[in-house]
């Protein structure tokens, strides 16, 4: 069989658990977008879990497991048995997202942009930590930045992020 023809098996699994009540979301369509990242990233093996949460609750992950004061966007747990040292090398990912949809709604008031836009962001932010890229020195933020940047507008190209808000139709 020629190579070009045979296409590896694939595992892709993503749960989105949605954990605050601020907002309405679809994990219908959230699910869609991350098969679209996964997809734009060449990724060929992945457990996903994201868990959509407030202030509260994402305070208290921050605290238990970083010991960070308050709230932040998102939080990324690496399960993978291996890490690979190179940024945005790897093609499998194994792990969980905690996004929380309250600095979502309040930072999208402040870059002037959406709070869905803004939830998609965050995810696309943890992914690409899932895939080895760093934010801690300034290098390394800056090109984090810019494929975070570019996997956005390429979404959002794709999607209209607004629907992240409706509910997905019975049926569909």
């Amino acid at each position: 069989m020629p190579s070009s023809i045979f296409h590896p098996p694939c595992l892709l699994l993503v749960s989105v658990a949605n954990r605050q009540r601020t907002k309405k979301i679809s994990a219908r369509f959230l699910k869609q977008i991350v098969a679209e990242l996964f997809t734009e990233l060449e990724i060929t093996e992945a457990e996903l879990g994201i868990h959509l949460v407030g202030a509260k609750k994402m305070a208290r992950v921050n605290w238990q497991f970083l010991q960070h004061e308050g709230s932040t966007d998102v939080i990324t747990f690496d399960h993978s048995e291996k890490r690979k040292a190179e940024s945005g090398k790897r093609k499998q990912l194994h792990g969980e997202l905690f996004v929380c949809v309250d600095d979502a709604i309040k930072q999208a008031k402040e870059f002037g942009t959406s709070w869905q836009a803004e939830v998609v962001r965050y995810v696309v932010h943890g992914i690409l930590h899932l895939l080895g890229y760093d934010d801690l020195k300034p290098a390394l933020r800056r090109t984090m930045k810019r494929e975070e940047n570019r996997l956005v507008r390429r979404l959002a190209q794709r999607f209209s992020f607004a629907q992240l808000s409706r509910p997905a139709k019975l049926g569909a």
